[in-house]
């Protein structure tokens, strides 16, 4: 059967070179106790780096070992939403261009997400039409853009191009607003709790502030399951019939709008993945491994999948991610 990896990160030395140099010293690359480097914001480690995240031939050796086919690779966080707009966008263009250069040295396995400075708009339209022309399938983004909500609405010039082109769109997270007063920096809480609170926030707001009537061609795609937005949506639906404020800006029950978003496979029970298919259904549910995250194992991912009702594997294994990114 063949396998897309649709969430499933790399990186470069440039890069981390230019976060530091970049980033007013908001972000550090640092070891933590255990000896691994990893990239810090204060005190908090949330992002651990791995020689995969650097190495295309272990990569490529690593997908032929677990049966992985394709991977569409993508920049994981802080992504470059944290320069100057020289720094943002030279930061960008060095990803889109390593990324693209990955593809072309492995064209039948290799893709990749457009990594764009989301916000500087003007220049994120611009880099966004670049890294298309050089073949990206989609684009990434964070759950929450330096601590501005994706619905905000200086980002709608750049949202408006994404949806002319009708481009798949990963968000997946980063360190949440209010990490510090949520005292998540220990026990790597960041890691377990904080992400998936990111993303179930950022796709929540989402629905409600009425984003996928706006927006009819975003195809996208929740990491890590979308959150908790599998479990929390029945709690959205009460909202919109029990508050007048819920229905401010959509008409419909919030789980509606759940035909519009897909999310990945990255959870790690089959009871959680089972909970995830009946929710969101067979056909908006993607493969992904989180490659080569510390927590990125696609054998893991690969034997959940399996343990799935039959009809749903092909679909969760590539024919989703064919359909939508045009494979």
């Amino acid at each position: 059967m063949t396998i897309v990896d649709v969430h499933t990160h790399m990186l470069s030395e440039a890069f981390l070179d230019a976060l530091a140099a970049g980033s007013g010293g908001k972000y550090r690359v640092g070891r933590v106790p255990a000896g691994d480097r990893a990239i810090f914001t204060r005190d908090t480690a949330f992002v651990t780096l791995t020689q995969g995240m650097f190495d295309y031939e272990l990569r490529v050796a690593a997908m032929d070992s677990a049966g992985v086919d394709m991977a569409i690779v993508s920049l994981t966080c802080p992504n470059v939403f944290w320069g100057d707009v020289a720094a943002s966008t030279a930061a960008a263009e060095l990803i889109n261009d390593d990324m693209a250069a990955a593809q072309t040295a492995y064209p039948d396995r290799i893709r990749f997400l457009a990594t764009i400075p989301w916000q500087y708009p003007d220049r994120a339209v611009q880099e966004l039409e670049r890294a298309c022309a050089r073949g990206a399938v989609g684009v990434m983004v964070l759950a929450n853009i330096d601590g501005v909500s994706l619905t905000d609405p200086r980002f709608a010039p750049v949202w408006d191009e994404i949806d002319r082109r009708g481009l798949p769109v990963l968000v997946h997270p980063t360190s949440p607003i209010g990490e510090y007063q949520l005292d998540i920096s220990r026990y790597h809480l960041v890691w377990s709790v904080g992400f998936t609170f990111d993303t179930t926030l950022a796709l929540s707001r989402m629905i409600m502030d009425g984003f996928f009537d706006r927006y009819r061609n975003l195809k996208i795609i929740g990491g890590h399951a979308g959150g908790y937005l599998p479990f929390v949506i029945s709690r959205l639906d009460a909202g919109f019939r029990s508050f007048e404020s819920c229905r401010a800006a959509i008409d419909r029950l919030p789980s509606t709008y759940l035909e519009q978003i897909y999310v990945d496979s990255i959870v790690y029970s089959p009871e959680a993945l089972a909970m995830t298919l009946e929710v969101m259904g067979p056909e908006n549910v993607l493969y992904g491994s989180d490659y080569p995250h510390k927590n990125g194992k696609m054998e893991e991912i690969i034997e959940i999948v399996g343990a799935a009702p039959g009809f749903a594997h092909s679909g969760i294994m590539s024919g989703n991610a064919e359909k939508i990114f045009r494979l």
